[in-house]
């Protein structure tokens, strides 16, 4: 498979065609952003851990009814996925009360939420990403009603799946942000699963395992991030 010009890059990722025009090769960087982009920096080796463990999840994922992007793993820090058009959408499902979630309605985080919540957010990063519900999504035609449906429909099987997962390794999922693209009329799940995209605290401590340490300076990053992918590597 031959790698050619580069098609987009962003905070983590850069994405490259290649001589099949439905393959594109995902190369993960070490580079780390918070705050939409106010804080800036680099977090040795989590390109690795998040191509590595994102590999992990979605080939299990796909194995239980959710299609992904995911071809193959092509070394330490490339991916070979299909080619999809990416919703507008960034697709946050909530377990447990923390971050903005916790900010935006005076809720101490670590509270168990009655119910799971799913939220979207519109994928603009001149706008900040504001959160936006169904009729927006659907008055600004970023999807249609029956891409929705199975948007939401995915979104809670991955979070069962995870749940269940991250619970093997001594990590509990409290929240995650996924993405999903169109792939010859179908949708799919794309982007990542990873410590950048997910909240996990350890079942025992509490202590977070999550880009959380790099976004709040809790120090030991890098250090994080590869005891996460030893733990998930260590309950395949």
């Amino acid at each position: 498979m031959q790698k050619l010009e580069q098609l987009y890059e962003g905070k983590a990722k850069k994405v490259f065609k290649t001589d099949d025009p439905k393959l594109y090769i995902v190369d993960y960087k070490d580079d780390a952003t918070a705050f939409n982009g106010e804080k800036k920096g680099t977090i040795a080796s989590k390109g690795v851990v998040n191509n590595k463990m994102s590999a992990i999840i979605f080939k299990q994922l796909e194995e239980r009814g959710v299609p992904t992007h995911l071809v193959k793993l092509l070394s330490d820090r490339e991916t070979l996925v299909k080619a999809v058009r990416i919703l507008p959408l960034e697709v946050i499902i909530r377990n447990v009360a923390a971050g903005s979630f916790s900010q935006r309605y005076g809720v101490e985080e670590g509270t168990e939420l009655a119910k799971t919540v799913l939220e979207f957010s519109y994928k603009n990063d001149a706008l900040g990403d504001p959160l936006i519900n169904d009729d927006h999504i659907l008055a600004l035609r970023l999807a249609t009603q029956e891409q929705l449906d199975t948007v939401r429909k995915y979104a809670f099987m991955v979070n069962d799946f995870l749940k269940e997962f991250f619970l093997k390794s001594d990590l509990r999922l409290i929240d995650f942000k996924i993405e999903f693209g169109e792939c010859d009329g179908e949708i799919i799940l794309a982007d990542e699963i990873s410590p950048d995209t997910c909240r996990l605290w350890d079942v025992h401590t509490g202590e977070k395992m999550d880009k959380d340490r790099f976004r709040r300076d809790l120090g030991n990053v890098e250090e994080t991030y590869r005891e996460v992918l030893k733990r998930v590597e260590e309950h395949q």
